[in-house]
């Protein structure tokens, strides 16, 4: 998601899994501020047995590792992207020479090249509406120009607000009237070009969107007290009404056997009261029984082909759409497994993480014991922190909600320290922070020490830790954390 808008499942199992029934993919984003190795990443998904990686946009590092490793990529355009590309045919060659030629002579596996990211979302405004199909029509003249439109398809990720239902069945849906007519050329193109529709489903934000929500109609095993009845069908999740609703806005307009890609599909696990991990865990345990059994949706039987949202946690996401933003992977920021996951009866085993991962030191910035909670440097000081660091699991039932006051700023402190590599002058904060070496974390909160990425984070990050009281970038906890001081 853009986003919006996370065994060993033993290598056996996931074969199974993957090979024989459609498979799980799983989405890969970088916006980390110490990202592991792509190498270490790779290895992980070779490790749990995923077969396909959907990436946004196609870094060197990234792909380079790719480099017959044995799975198939499909890379990504930035939105930013499509206005060039939809400007001219030389872009568009341009981008596949250097993107997806290139690579597959190096061995990379390259199957869907996706032409933006839920460029249609209302958020938006209308941005993209006149330059996704155009880019997508020229992507595709590049792709045939260079030989490679058999091996590679293309496909825009859209986001399920491209359709709805004015009764809430999935029989009544349709593409949303804003951009209806513009939809249909799309499918058109998509049909035209062996190319399939690629839609991303987050029941998560419907629960987030509506408080109302009946949760149970959320899960794969819930019995909702009021599922939607559909004519003969009976819709016990929202994943498969959502899913069908697609279906149906498809067959309506004359394409209903379009292959249909789930893009992205997950559970965050924190970030707000709803994102813990013992609902990311029903979730995905249950999506991936639903993958590994074959069964489809009732409108469209069969195996699903899906990528899962996401692999790994990224702490310099954006948080417009809500602080969960950052917790979406099934693995934390260093590749350490957050809960295991059952793919069937017959079939279990726990998500192996990252390998020989070598961390900073075993040390931590917190508040200075000595200073009181009312001093005046304390508010600007964890604005700073948070503004630039990621206080995202401090909130309402979150991961670290029950600390108090000093443990708040605590946090706050060591985030800025360690996502600026344990620098002793971002461990000040005017005199009110220091650096420790015992472990602030309890059962719950974790207080992170940073993956040493060998001097790769960038130095913007202290470019004003000398004026950490001035040009502060207020951040969406502040109320929060002023409330406890």
């Amino acid at each position: 998601m853009m986003g919006w808008s996370s065994g060993v499942l033993k290598v056996v199992s996931w074969l199974c899994l993957v090979g024989f029934v459609s498979g799980i993919g799983a989405n890969w984003g970088t916006q980390a501020s110490n990202p592991l190795p792509p190498g270490t990443v790779v290895q992980m998904l070779r490790n749990n047995g995923f077969q396909k990686v959907k990436l946004f946009d196609p870094e060197d590092d990234v792909m380079s590792a790719l480099s017959n490793s044995g799975i198939q990529v499909m890379v990504g355009i930035p939105n930013e992207m499509l206005a060039s590309l939809a400007s001219g045919t030389k872009a568009a060659e341009d981008w596949v020479s250097n993107n997806v030629s290139s690579y597959i002579k190096e061995g990379v596996d390259i199957r869907y090249v996706a032409v933006g990211n839920e460029p249609f979302l209302q958020t938006y405004n209308g941005s993209y509406l006149q330059t996704t199909l155009p880019a997508l029509q020229n992507i595709q003249g590049a792709l045939i120009k260079a030989g490679l439109s058999n091996q590679v398809k293309v496909t825009v990720p859209l986001n399920a607000d491209v359709y709805e239902s004015s009764s809430g069945k999935p029989s009544d849906g349709d593409f949303r009237t804003d951009i209806h007519d513009l939809m249909v050329s799309i499918v058109q193109f998509l049909s035209d070009s062996a190319a399939p529709f690629t839609v991303n489903i987050y029941p998560f934000i419907s629960l987030y969107d509506d408080p109302n929500f009946p949760i149970d109609y959320a899960f794969f095993n819930g019995t909702p007290a009021s599922p939607v009845v559909d004519g003969s069908i009976t819709y016990t999740n929202v994943f498969d009404a959502n899913h069908d609703t697609l279906i149906w806005a498809l067959k309506k307009n004359g394409f209903g056997n379009l292959t249909v890609i789930v893009g992205e599909i997950g559970w965050p696990t924190d970030g707000d009261m709803n994102a813990n991990i013992q609902y990311a865990q029903q979730f995905n345990q249950g999506f991936m029984q639903r993958i590994s059994s074959g069964q489809g949706t009732p409108m469209r039987s069969g195996a699903i082909d899906a990528y899962l949202f996401s692999l790994i946690d990224e702490d310099q996401k954006s948080i417009q759409p809500g602080n969960f933003e950052r917790h979406w992977g099934i693995f934390y920021y260093d590749g350490q497994p957050k809960y295991q996951l059952t793919v069937s009866t017959s079939n279990s085993g726990t998500l192996v993480g990252a390998k020989n991962v070598k961390y900073l030191d075993q040390q931590w910035c917190v508040f200075k014991p000595s200073v009181n909670l009312d001093d005046s440097r304390v508010a600007p000081a964890v604005s700073y922190a948070c503004g630039r660091g990621d206080c995202t699991s401090l909130g309402y039932k979150t991961s670290c909600g029950d600390l108090d006051a000093r443990g708040n700023i605590s946090y706050a402190f060591n985030s800025y320290y360690q996502m600026n590599d344990q620098d002793d002058r971002a461990c000040d904060f005017q005199g009110i922070a220091t650096i420790t070496n015992s472990n602030p974390s309890n059962s719950t909160c974790r207080f992170e020490i940073m993956i040493d990425d060998a001097g790769s984070a960038t130095s913007w990050r202290l470019a004003a830790v000398g004026g950490q009281g001035a040009g502060l970038v207020f951040y969406a906890l502040l109320p929060f954390l002023l409330v406890l001081l």
